[in-house]
């Protein structure tokens, strides 16, 4: 793990237990620090707190308070955040059952939502469930049980059903048309080839792990290989290509 994150990390853990005490009985790394895909200036670091008990909005907003990057300077692109209930974590739900979510970075909009209830539905429902399936497999313990006994992991028709929800989502975002380069494009792909990975092979990878194996098995392989070169500064693939893929791994995931 970078050294940075690292050190950062071990504060961020410190801050939360000096908000919530004996209530915080687990944090974990998710993401692409859990993945071992983390990159530094283009990675956000993400983390899910576990607490013993429903938080009280004070103590959602110290928590706030205590993480934001003002307070406590993330050294990636950004945090991504999210506190659950153990169980909460442990339901095995595809249902967002989030206490808190905290976005804050030099290079990210902030954002806290207190409650599901104002989680805008246009901005995805389904991160929550598929992040703890890829806790259950890859979290990263920094606080508490190993995540593979905290976080259950979703039934495979509700894992199928949030996959797509999500391709749905990306789907929806605008692009320019035809093959005119489309940033972001490449992430869409990526994350495609992860979801399809995940599917047909129960495991979870980092985006570029799942793109590279589906690659070298003869899955749209130039398509994937301009996706991974644009993370490293190459040209995007085309809004009307990356659809057309995405398309064709969510007829792919939404048939059992």
């Amino acid at each position: 793990m970078d050294t940075d994150v690292r050190r950062y990390l071990d504060h961020l853990v410190a801050a939360a237990r000096a908000v919530l005490g004996d209530a915080l009985t687990g944090a974990y790394a998710a993401g692409s620090v859990a993945l071992d895909a983390y990159r530094p200036g283009r990675s956000d670091v993400d983390v899910a707190l576990v607490s013993a008990r429903p938080l009280a909005d004070a103590e959602k907003s110290a928590l706030v308070a205590a993480l934001r990057h003002e307070a406590l300077p993330c050294p990636a692109r950004g945090l991504e955040l999210v506190a659950y209930t153990a169980a909460a974590a442990r339901s095995g739900t595809p249902e967002p059952g989030f206490e808190l979510e905290l976005n804050t970075g030099a290079r990210m909009p902030f954002r806290q939502t207190l409650r599901v209830a104002d989680r805008p539905a246009e901005d995805g429902l389904f991160w929550y469930g598929l992040d703890r399936s890829i806790l259950h497999q890859h979290g990263r313990t920094l606080l508490g049980p190993p995540a593979a006994d905290t976080f259950a992991d979703l039934a495979p028709t509700d894992l199928r059903r949030l996959l797509v929800d999500a391709l749905a989502w990306w789907l929806a975002r605008p692009v320019p048309p035809g093959d005119t380069p489309a940033p972001g494009a490449e992430d869409a792909v990526l994350g495609a080839c992860r979801s399809l990975v995940r599917v047909r092979e129960g495991v979870w990878l980092s985006k570029a792990d799942a793109g590279r194996r589906l690659a070298g098995r003869g899955y749209a392989p130039e398509l994937i290989d301009r996706a991974i070169a644009a993370r490293a500064g190459g040209t995007p693939p085309g809004g009307a290509e990356a659809r057309a893929f995405q398309r064709q791994v969510r007829a792919e995931i939404d048939t059992p």
